[in-house]
């Protein structure tokens, strides 16, 4: 299955290609892939609709059988293409509980973590980009 990376590959309405081009990806390329939407307030308030998953954001589960959970993203696991969610989580038989995966498109932020420099730096430059080309009109 693991084939070069075709950098001319733009788009597919076949799910088929698209799961074969997130899986041929390199891990630095699935993490912009990864992206969770955001709710309706905050695309108003960031002027873009999702941003790449991070630990520490807070998310609510909508598809699954923990929909409906609000938790903090405690690991995002590049390889698996998964989140692991504090809230959503399943016992196992000797008692102890582990994270269930849950995949980035079944979810939707809530609140983002802003201590990282580089976010702060790419909500700031999108902002500015739609100020400018309003104020052209």
């Amino acid at each position: 299955m693991r084939t070069k990376l075709s950098l001319s590959w733009l788009r597919s309405k076949q799910p088929r290609k698209q799961r074969k081009y997130i899986a041929n990806a390199p891990l630095h390329k699935r993490r912009k892939m990864m992206a969770i939407h955001l709710n309706k307030e905050m695309i108003k308030k960031y002027t873009r609709r999702s941003f790449p998953a991070k630990t520490g954001d807070r998310v609510k589960i909508l598809r699954g059988q923990f929909n409906g959970i609000i938790g903090v993203i405690e690991k995002v696991d590049l390889k698996k293409y998964r989140l692991h969610i504090k809230g959503a989580e399943h016992k196992k038989s000797e008692g102890r509980t582990s994270f269930y995966p849950i995949h980035p498109s079944n979810v939707i932020a809530i609140d983002l973590k802003l201590d990282d420099a580089k976010r702060k730096q790419a909500i700031e430059k999108k902002t500015e980009k739609k100020v400018v080309k309003g104020a052209k009109k």
